[in-house]
């Protein structure tokens, strides 16, 4: 139990820093381009604790588990990450980041259908917390937000709420860090074969892979990568070998209270206050959520 919350919580603290570190650096390179050193990095990054894992379980990589990591990585990396690049270019760091915390909306219920996990009365409270909370920040009725930013974030939420419920299926077996290493390969490897498309004449969109990458901005990628990537999604699937997908994806409970106040210090971003009603919103469902789930666990088994 104490395990799987200290993974949360490094999770917690990678991802909610995640946008706001990325508006440091936007627009100065490629989305595409920046998914794939993001995942690369990454995966280099996990390689060696991922093989020493294998060898620990004494498990081997089949061709069909080959292929799921590989729908995995196209998946959560591929789509929903350069999605939500493209995301913070078109809005703020802030609104995107608390956008991408309807994630557990989403896992919940997938996994419910995908995993057969419960849905209890705490996760419907939850729920619709943070559907009221989100509501609250879009502001939907006086909103001067790009709805083009807003689609695109929760669109990249979707995929990788799918990503993870799919991600924990081979959790148990191969582990969390052999689970977000290979994906990471896979999508990397798509993301690439983008790349390389972009230069064929028909579609001459001619994404670059090296060019833009300087000594100023180089900090800030390692830090998408080796921190948020590496660490980031490896704490999220560990994560999941001690909590069930609905609890783990509590993750994104947390950013909508940290991230616009990261935001505001580094970038001086606005909170309005419809945007700090929808985080309290989403942090009193949070709290809804998690709070029963700890007493549950302390409650002693009685035994018959």
């Amino acid at each position: 139990m104490k395990t799987g919350y200290l993974y949360i919580t490094i999770a917690v603290v990678m991802f909610s820093s995640f946008e706001v570190v990325l508006k440091f650096i936007a627009g100065e390179l490629n989305s595409v381009q920046l998914t794939f050193a993001r995942f690369v990095i990454g995966f280099l990054f996990l390689l060696p604790l991922a093989l020493h894992t294998l060898r620990k379980r004494k498990k081997r990589l089949d061709t069909k588990t080959l292929a799921y990591f590989a729908l995995l990585g196209f998946t959560g990396i591929s789509l929903s990450m350069t999605i939500l690049h493209l995301a913070v270019e078109y809005t703020s760091s802030s609104v995107t980041a608390v956008l991408f915390s309807c994630n557990p909306v989403f896992v919940t219920f997938l996994a419910f259908f995908l995993l057969h996990e419960p849905i209890r009365k705490r996760h419907v409270a939850a729920l619709i917390f943070e559907i009221i909370g989100t509501l609250a920040i879009i502001n939907p009725f006086h909103s001067n937000l790009n709805m083009l930013g807003v689609s695109l974030a929760l669109l990249s939420t979707l995929l990788f709420s799918l990503y993870g419920v799919m991600g924990k299926r081979k959790c148990a077996e191969y582990g969390g860090v052999v689970v977000t290493c290979f994906s990471f390969l896979f999508g990397s490897l798509i993301v690439l074969l983008f790349i390389v498309l972009s230069h064929i004449p028909v579609v001459a969109a001619n994404i670059p892979i090296l060019a833009g990458y300087t000594m100023e901005n180089l900090p800030y990628v390692l830090y998408v990568s080796a921190g948020v990537a590496g660490i980031g999604f490896c704490s999220y699937f560990l994560a999941m070998e001690y909590q069930p997908a609905s609890v783990v994806s509590l993750v994104y409970f947390f950013k909508p209270a940290l991230s616009p106040i990261l935001a505001w210090w580094l970038h001086r971003e606005d909170i309005p206050g419809n945007m700090l009603l929808g985080i309290l919103l989403i942090v009193v469902g949070s709290l809804c959520s998690i709070i029963p789930g700890i007493l549950e666990a302390k409650r002693p088994t009685v035994s018959h």
